[in-house]
């Protein structure tokens, strides 16, 4: 499946979101393209998003857990960038904030992801399209990758394990709006859905997803 570029009519915008975006445009041009970290790659893509998160009543509720599967693999590389030179795959920007059950940033989380190739297979031998990385000092985190293949039985989705310094490990999947493998994916759950951002024509796809985690320090 190829995504559109263009996304507004798929966009799954929270009230977060919405005031987020505000932010990000009222914000100063320097303060939205800071690096996220200090260990970022400095070929990564800065990230979309306002200096802090909005949040209103409805976005405290830890994420939801899922399954790890079979194809974690421990130690991957700290980085902020999964692709490789010639790996095929359409482009896809991942953005987002930790937070605490309070809504409030958690800076050093650590973040681990792992998924599929464009052709929906895992490598378990290396660590192609596997990385971690920690949250920045407003608790933000920011991925490069590519839009997942369909692994068989399962929808597109990319594996997470996140935790805050000291705090409880969250394991979970992120999944993609509108796919049609959703409906018979026994594992999905909607809210874990990443939303879509506007980007404009011929730049790589752009979605956002805030993490709760529990046990924050």
């Amino acid at each position: 499946m190829t995504y559109p570029v263009n996304v507004p009519d798929r966009a799954r915008l929270s009230r977060r979101t919405l005031a987020a975006l505000a932010t990000a445009l009222a914000a100063p041009a320097a303060l939205r393209s800071a690096p996220i970290a200090a260990q970022a790659d400095p070929t990564a893509a800065a990230p979309f998003l306002p200096p802090t998160p909005e949040c209103d009543d409805d976005d405290s509720d830890p994420t939801l857990a899922q399954t790890e599967g079979p194809f974690f693999t421990p130690d991957a590389p700290e980085r902020t960038d999964l692709r490789e030179p010639g790996l095929p795959g359409e482009p896809l920007s991942l953005a987002g904030f930790v937070l605490d059950d309070a809504c409030r940033p958690v800076p050093g989380a650590l973040l681990e992801f792992w998924q599929a190739d464009a052709a929906g297979v895992y490598d378990n031998e290396g660590f192609t399209l596997r990385g971690h990385q920690f949250s920045d000092e407003e608790g933000r985190w920011a991925l490069e990758t590519v839009v997942p293949g369909l692994y068989p039985g399962r929808t597109r989705h990319i594996h997470v394990r996140a935790q805050a310094p000291a705090g409880l490990l969250l394991t979970t999947q992120l999944y993609f709006p509108d796919e049609s493998a959703n409906a018979a994916d026994g594992i999905f759950d909607p809210a874990l859905l990443v939303e879509w951002e506007e980007t404009p024509s011929g730049e790589p796809l752009r979605a956002r997803f805030d993490f709760v985690v529990e046990g924050a320090a």
